[in-house]
């Protein structure tokens, strides 16, 4: 998700319903990583509310308070894993210190749902553009599942001119941007030679955005499917 979710739309709730379907499960298990906002116990809170009233059975694991034993076996029990927004260095330094990475990488390969936004949706990417503080902006390593660059928040103040620019320059390589509202669905497609292809994207709300950035920073949108 470029932006949206229970954090952004507290009282849309479609995508967050849309990301637990795509387990395929009664009451899935969902956990929450919060580490890119130093596990912030308020937001903790407001996924657990949020999934709470939602057909699920949510959790956390808390980045800073991590059991000597037992994360891999927790994680890889859970249907969905669901990533939140806040600092992405932070967050992708927090997870290799930790080995959590290497967890993430083998949920996927295990066909757990992984799912966030912002900094919880350029994790999954090769790479993506970051804000340090209003306007700078920063390139950031992901974990590689989905080839290509990525930015979040789209419409926000200065990120659509920043990718542009990170693109254009060689700072960053093409990729995919995202608008708050709107999330893109990847998944692995039998018989293709690529390991994850884009399915679809999706939005929660009619001025969702997505669009195609080439190796000149030049834009192509891409269709939104809108969730009711």
């Amino acid at each position: 998700m470029g932006g949206g979710g229970f954090s952004m739309e507290p009282d849309n709730p479609v995508m967050d319903r849309y990301i637990l379907e795509q387990s395929g499960r009664p009451r899935p298990k969902v956990c929450f990583l919060a580490g890119a906002s130093g596990d912030d116990e308020g937001y903790i809170r407001g996924f657990l509310d949020a999934f709470g009233r939602l057909d699920c059975r949510p959790s956390c694991l808390r980045l800073a308070s991590l059991p000597a034993e037992g994360a891999e076996a927790f994680l890889l029990s859970q249907d969905v894993i669901y990533v939140g927004g806040g600092d992405t260095h932070r967050l992708m330094r927090g997870w290799r210190e930790a080995g959590i990475d290497g967890i993430l990488r083998r949920a996927w390969e295990a066909g757990i749902v992984l799912a966030g936004l912002s900094a919880g949706s350029i994790c999954w990417f090769e790479e993506g553009i970051t804000d340090l503080e209003e306007g700078v902006f920063d390139r950031v390593e992901g974990l590689g599942l989905i080839p290509g660059s990525h930015c979040p928040h789209y419409n926000g103040c200065g990120w659509q001119e920043g990718y542009r620019r990170m693109i254009a320059s060689g700072g960053l390589g093409a990729g995919l941007a995202l608008t708050d509202g709107a999330a893109a669905h990847y998944a692995a497609e039998d018989g293709s030679e690529e390991p994850v292809a884009l399915l679809r994207i999706v939005g929660s709300r009619p001025e969702a955005r997505a669009y195609r950035l080439g190796g000149e920073g030049d834009e192509h949108e891409l269709p939104v499917e809108l969730l009711r």
